[in-house]
């Protein structure tokens, strides 16, 4: 959690951009926009679109407040997915899975 607080105050004070792949259950943490990480997942680690979702993780908050499922890559029509943030609760449990595996536990 420290390296967390430690890119949220050199990005954006409280918050860090993360993309996570739902599929390969794999995330790009820190960029300046969801947008470029999604890339780096795509390009790098073969991802694919409706896989990738953004979030914003609060290091400094309590656990259940830590993750804001707002993006504007979250907008997915053709997945049903209409808003910024995640709709299916399928996705933003499994989202947190992740989350929970590789950062906060």
């Amino acid at each position: 959690m420290f390296e967390l607080k430690k890119i949220a105050e050199e990005r954006f004070g409280d918050l860090v951009k993360v993309v996570v792949d739902i599929r390969q259950e794999i995330m790009a943490v820190g960029g300046g926009f969801h947008s470029d990480e999604q890339s780096f997942l795509i390009e790098k680690h073969n991802s694919k679109g409706e896989d990738t979702w953004g979030i914003n993780l609060y290091p400094d908050k309590p656990k259940n407040e830590t993750v804001e499922f707002d993006s504007v890559i979250n907008l997915k029509p053709l997945q049903n997915n209409k808003t910024r943030g995640i709709e299916d609760g399928q996705v933003r449990e499994k989202i947190k899975k992740i989350i929970d595996k590789l950062i906060l536990d």
